[in-house]
């Protein structure tokens, strides 16, 4: 196989972990009722007139499965950790009592959770698109490289290992998006 036509496999496979990468990242987003620390990750803190994680102004922590804990390591933190969470529009009420953030994590409804379910699904769709663009690419890459005089058998052997490539990763989007949907619908 040419050069240019593993390049496009190497650069195929390496877009298509990056969607896999996002999809990771928008499903842990999507919380299942349970109270886990990276429920925060998004959150973003006004920490003295800069935007800043919250990751980096204090310590989060689930005490239980229902509720997390937001220990500020400045105490005159507090206040705009609360208002970061509200604004977040997470749906979480943080509490302060003082000394930390309190956040109860309400129970999910049935409607919710469907919702929460066909979130779920949305973002494996788009992780989807994102691979079928790869192979979109890919593929374009191996018919120039057939026109520049790639045999044609080795073009079909390429192609079909970019079709390889965009099954292997469109199964596994299948199988995370299924392990979230019944996380999400497990009461």
């Amino acid at each position: 196989m040419s050069e240019l036509v593993e390049l496009a496999l190497e650069s195929a496979e390496e877009q298509m972990a990056k969607a896999l990468d996002h999809l990771e990242s928008e499903l842990r987003k999507i919380r299942a009722g349970r109270a886990h620390p990276s429920m925060l990750e998004s959150v973003m803190v006004d920490y003295y007139g800069s935007l800043t994680p919250l990751s980096q102004v204090s310590n989060v922590s689930a005490t239980d499965p229902r509720t997390l804990t937001v220990q500020a390591w400045e105490k005159s933190m507090l206040d705009p950790i609360a208002k970061g969470i509200t604004d977040a529009n997470l749906g979480l009420n943080p509490m302060n009592n003082g000394e930390v953030l309190i956040i109860s994590v309400p129970a999910l409804t049935e409607d919710r959770r469907r919702e929460l379910a066909k979130q779920a699904k949305a973002a494996g769709e788009h992780a989807k698109v994102g691979i079928r663009t790869a192979r979109k690419e890919a593929n374009d890459e191996v018919k120039s490289a057939k026109e520049d005089g790639l045999s044609e058998d080795a073009a079909k052997a390429a192609e079909s290992n970019v079709q390889n490539l965009t099954d292997t990763f469109s199964k596994q989007i299948d199988d995370r998006v299924s392990k979230k949907e019944a996380d999400i619908m497990t009461v």
